[in-house]
């Protein structure tokens, strides 16, 4: 593989490695509108041009075998069999495979895969339809004039004439343009130049020959234009006198009566490292951009999209969040202040340029935030073609039904719930969704429909993906769950619905019988789970025999800064996130009650099951409590504490597994007098209490929730600075 031995080289590299996942996501999404419309020569145009622009972006960057393969592919598809070949859809498919395995084995160095089994289905294009419909007069009339357009056409690069395509799809006429330069002009390069800003001006410039440097240049140059002006209007503008002797104008395509269909393709077809990719394009000067006519909007607005590393996103907002511990210290400073000179008239000039100073950093945090900020859509479109093929694997018919792709969320989060989705929309089709047969015998539509959804509600934002499958049965979850001896049949006749359906959350709760009796809805959750306790997220389930299920995922906006409730536990300062807590109530031990050795209490006629940090004072019911009512999930929760300390923006600082070994704590802060508080995990902390059994949490009389271990994990090192 050749790599070029400058950094500019690397580079080109890189931005090919991000941009070439566009051009690919794009040929899936064209080979799946195909496979729904066979023989649309317009989708075949679409996959040809985004092939092209696969080939030259490689070329450039000396990626040989790539670029190789995709001009094989992309001259097959100009063959005019190609569109009406029964297995196009299907060799696209198997291109954008091979495409992303030899991208991927470029970037880390492996070695290539074999490209002869596509190199072989590609030849198959080139051969008659395998459909063998006759395509009729009107079909003859059309690959006429295409072979008419082809032959008007064919001085120019494929470069040129995709453009010429795309000018005419968006309501312009393709014009050819010659000027001959008067012999007597005094200064013919300057005269060339007034010519191509003339030309330049009346539309859109697609092409400039000959090369200026050439000697040619100064005796005639040529244009290739796309204008919605007459060609009686364009050769007026070019007649200029003492510089230019005669104008010819020819009318190489005439614009398309319907633009509407072709012109977002105007948008995405071009890249600008293609423009510079194609080895065929001669030298030219850059054209200039075409004044303003009426038709699709132009593609000026990519001109203002920067390409940004996530890492230095990352370093501003790192360095915002040290801005925000900085105005925590400068606070702290100035309420000291104020108790020592409660009068002093500096007081308030400090105050004012607080509260200014803290305006300014809440706009900067929300703008850096916004950038990171992307749509959901950018995750959404990679599962139409893995909903297809997991389909065909599994014998189903399924459609997928997409809804809030427009919703943001930060870049990070989106790319931790990859995995997690996938394998949600995996059971789903395989296990969740019946046969045909089935649904036709349950008086339901042949096709299955999963559906992803995604809105925000409050400061989180929802990722729901359903189904209109058979739906988890509950009873059989309940027998395995008795089984495998995590729960007793006593204890497991008191649970709710939902409670038993958070066993399939279980580590080894399924197996391989499990697949088949509870349709293998836990292979791998409590992977699922996991991964959203990192993220400080949450998953629920909701189901109905024969009607369905649908996982909801709740996650945060960012993993950044977070308003948190600070608190004391056995003289520790814990924090844990505001959106959490429903309401701040007081209690005493007293009314505290043990049932089956757990600790609940009630609270206005509603039972709430609690969740202890610490020790409970020994013989004394009646010291004073503070319970932080919590949801995680679609349950409440009271989290028992010593004392509130407030609330506080902080900024989260990720743990070392060799300081923390533990998933309880997901992240720490520093605060302005320079203490550590370590933000504890709720959704983690629940599960964790969840699998211990009543005789584990009655150990040593403590009635703790968390083991000795655990609270020694939670505990902050003196040399972290967090209280003694």
């Amino acid at each position: 593989m050749p790599n070029a031995p400058d950094d500019r080289g690397a580079e080109l590299r890189e931005l090919f490695f991000e941009t070439s996942q566009e051009l690919l996501q794009a040929l899936n999404e064209e080979a799946l509108k195909l496979e729904k419309n066979p023989g649309d020569e317009e989708i075949v145009r679409s996959i040809r041009r985004t092939v092209h622009t696969l080939k030259g972006d490689s070329a450039a960057c000396g990626l040989r075998e790539l670029s190789e393969l995709a001009h094989q592919f992309e001259d097959a598809l100009s063959m005019e069999s190609a569109s009406a070949h029964s297995a196009l859809a299907e060799i696209s498919f198997a291109a954008a495979d091979l495409f992303t395995e030899m991208s991927a084995a470029y970037r880390s160095g492996t070695k290539l895969p074999s490209t002869k089994a596509l190199s072989k289905r590609v030849q198959e294009l080139t051969t008659a339809p395998k459909n063998g419909k006759a395509r009729g007069k009107k079909a003859n009339g059309k690959a006429a004039k295409e072979k008419a357009t082809s032959k008007a056409t064919e001085l120019w690069t494929e470069y040129e004439k995709l453009a010429m395509e795309r000018a005419q799809a968006s309501g312009q006429d393709v014009l050819h343009i010659v000027a001959k330069m008067d012999p007597h002009c005094a200064m013919p390069i300057a005269g060339r130049q007034l010519v191509q800003n003339a030309v330049a001006s009346l539309g859109t410039m697609i092409a400039i020959r000959p090369d200026a440097k050439s000697p040619a240049a100064s005796k005639f140059i040529e244009f290739v234009l796309g204008t919605v002006h007459s060609a009686e209007q364009v050769a007026a503008k070019c007649k200029i006198p003492t510089i230019v002797g005669e104008v010819t104008v020819e009318v190489l395509l005439k614009a398309s009566p319907v633009a509407e269909s072709a012109a977002p393709v105007a948008l995405t077809d071009v890249t600008a490292s293609e423009s510079v990719s194609e080895h065929e394009q001669p030298a030219a000067e850059p054209a200039q951009p075409a004044a303003p006519a009426p038709g699709p909007a132009p593609a000026a607005p990519q001109e203002n999209l920067l390409r940004v590393e996530a890492s230095r996103i990352d370093n501003v907002l790192n360095l915002v969040g040290e801005l925000i511990i900085g105005k925590s210290m400068l606070q702290q400073a100035l309420n000291e202040f104020s108790k020592h000179h409660p009068k002093d008239i500096m007081r308030g000039k400090f105050a004012d340029a607080m509260a200014f100073q803290a305006r300014v950093l809440n706009d900067l945090q929300r703008s850096v935030m916004k950038i990171r900020m992307v749509p959901v859509d950018q995750l959404f479109r990679r599962f139409p073609r893995m909903v297809r093929d997991v389909a065909r694997q599994c014998g189903r018919e399924v459609d997928l039904a997409l809804s809030g792709q427009e919703t943001d969320l930060d870049k990070g989060i989106l790319d931790s719930i990859a995995e997690p989705l996938t394998h949600l929309v995996r059971n789903a089709i395989s296990h969740g969704i019946e046969s045909p047969d089935d649904r036709r015998k349950a008086g339901k539509p042949a096709h299955g429909v999963i559906r992803l959804n995604a809105y925000h509600q409050g400061n989180q934002v929802i990722v729901e993906v359903s189904d209109d499958g058979r739906g988890i049965d509950v009873s059989r979850i309940r027998a395995k769950a008795i089984e495998l001896g995590l729960t007793t049949a006593e204890e497991a006749s008191k649970l709710s619905e939902m409670e038993i359906l958070n066993f399939i959350f279980r580590p080894g709760f399924s197996t391989a019988e499990q697949v088949t009796e509870v349709s293998g809805r836990g292979v791998g959750m409590d992977v699922v789970q996991s991964v959203l306790h990192r993220l400080k997220a949450s998953v629920s389930v909701e189901t109905g025999m024969g009607k369905g299920t649908t996982f909801r995922l709740k996650l945060p906006l960012t993993l950044a800064i977070i308003k948190a409730l600070l608190f004391w536990v056995e003289q520790r300062l814990y924090a844990i996130p505001l959106n959490a807590v429903i309401e701040i109530a007081r209690t005493t031990e007293g009314e505290v009650h043990q049932v089956d050795n757990y600790e609940v209490l009630q609270l206005r006629n509603q039972v709430l099951p609690l969740l202890r940090l610490g020790r409970p004072a020994a013989n004394d019911g009646g010291s004073k409590l503070f319970v932080l009512v919590i949801l995680v999930g679609e349950k409440k929760y009271g989290l028992i504490v010593d004392a509130l300390e407030g609330e506080e923006e902080l900024v989260i600082k990720a743990l070392d597994d060799q300081t923390f070994s533990t998933d309880l704590v997901s992240g720490a802060s520093i605060l302005g007098d320079g203490r550590v508080v370590l933000i504890l995990n709720m959704p983690a902390v629940v599960e964790h209490v969840a699998r211990l059994r009543p005789e584990e949490m009655g150990q040593a009389n403590s009635g703790l929730l968390l083991t000795h271990t655990d609270r020694m994990r939670l505990a902050v090192t003196p040399a972290a600075g967090g209280p003694a």
